[in-house]
């Protein structure tokens, strides 16, 4: 007789993305909500529900399907970014600069008068400033949006996230000096591997289009090639323990700049790639538990609510400056919303080196699981009333 517990197991994570690709399928259709928020929403109450049919460890297939998800999604990512328009226009970069600078201080702020210690207010400050470019791109390419804000969306997030990893990864390396003694291991942690993350992305960003200019091969053999160049890149980077965000990022941005041909029918990586994205966002709130949901929900509402308003003020404030209007600017801010994503894998990462952070930061859990639903949600209807999504205006 077959036990249903290994049953179950067996089972769990394929029929949970099943169910999740469904329930956002029918539910976008009804309501023209974002898949994503759907897929969260659904990962988040079955992981409740079966916590044991949809564990994941550090090392499973499905954490590690997760991050490659998450890397084919920052390479076209890091491929819609252009160095040349921020040179061109520099308050750009300046706004993101602030924005994350504003709500970095806000967050550790507002953390530190609660009570949290200073250490673990600065790695809640630090994830803060991040915006998901999963989430952001996602609802991009759903609507089908271009524009001012779209492109400005686009670069903002890039800034803020790279940000976001460097301050991470400097916090998590003066926690690991301060519970191991080793000034090698803190530096590791921080400013070196990051820099040999952005080498490792550069150098794939050289090889990959190098090597299809030499096939002759752009057009047919360009998804699978930037694909396995993106799979690749991200074992690398769990192999030699450096950030695999950066590393894939950089890889998309170098790849752009070899003026390689990415086409319009190539988003998301076809079928496969959507099929990851379904993983990646249920895989994002699988990790979150109820209680700790709860009892972090009061500050995260606080938390979430200066997030929101620090963004979006800061944005607006450069918006005149920048080329666009009040208006614009406001909607710029309001469509950072995603953090989820971003933050889930970061936090992933950390657990290999013996660190488990969420277990201290149950308004972060909050927070996740609040912007993996309502993230999204805002980032689509900026989009729309900036007139920006004409998929929508067609429905």
């Amino acid at each position: 007789m077959p036990d249903i517990q290994v049953i179950l197991a067996d089972l769990g994570w394929p029929l949970a993305i099943a169910l999740a690709w469904l329930s956002g399928e029918f539910v976008h259709r009804w309501t023209r909500l974002p898949r994503i928020s759907v897929y969260g929403l659904v990962g988040f109450l079955l992981a409740q529900a079966f916590p044991e049919a949809l564990s994941s460890g550090a090392s499973s297939n499905v954490t590690i399907l997760a991050n490659m998800a998450f890397g084919l999604i920052l390479f076209e990512f890091g491929y819609r970014i252009n160095l040349h328009w921020l040179r061109i226009n520099p308050w750009i970069a300046v706004s993101g600069l602030v924005e994350s600078a504003a709500t970095f201080g806000v967050v550790y702020l507002i953390a530190h008068l609660t009570g949290m210690p200073p250490l673990t207010s600065l790695l809640l400050a630090s994830l803060a400033m991040s915006t998901s470019p999963a989430g952001v791109l996602r609802v991009i390419n759903e609507e089908n949006s271009s524009g001012q804000v779209t492109e400005r969306v686009l670069h903002l997030v890039a800034i803020n996230s790279v940000i976001a990893v460097f301050v991470f990864k400097v916090v998590v390396g003066f926690w690991v000096f301060q519970t191991s003694g080793s000034l090698t291991q803190a530096v590791s942690h921080s400013g070196i591997e990051l820099l040999v993350s952005a080498a490792m992305g550069a150098v794939m960003g050289f090889i990959v289009p190098a090597l299809l200019r030499r096939l002759g091969a752009l057009a047919q053999d360009g998804t699978i090639a930037f694909a396995l160049g993106v799979i690749l890149l991200v074992a690398a980077s769990r192999a030699f323990d450096v950030s695999p965000v950066l590393a894939t990022l950089t890889f998309g941005l170098a790849a752009r700049h070899k003026r390689v041909a990415f086409s319009r029918t190539e988003r998301n990586f076809g079928g496969i790639g959507e099929l990851l994205t379904v993983l990646l966002f249920v895989f994002a709130v699988s990790t979150l538990e109820w209680e700790r949901v709860v009892d972090g929900a009061g500050l995260a509402a606080v938390l979430l609510l200066a997030r929101f308003l620090v963004k979006t003020a800061s944005v607006a404030a450069f918006a005149h400056v920048s080329g666009i209007s009040w208006r614009k600017g406001v909607l710029t801010g309001i469509a950072l919303s995603p953090m989820s994503v971003f933050v889930t894998l970061l936090l992933e990462q950390t657990k290999y080196m013996g660190i488990v952070l969420v277990d201290e930061l149950a308004a972060l859990t909050a927070m996740t699981l609040l912007l993996e639903v309502v993230g999204p949600v805002l980032t689509q209807r900026a989009l729309i009333w900036a007139k920006e999504s004409p998929t929508q205006e067609e429905k």
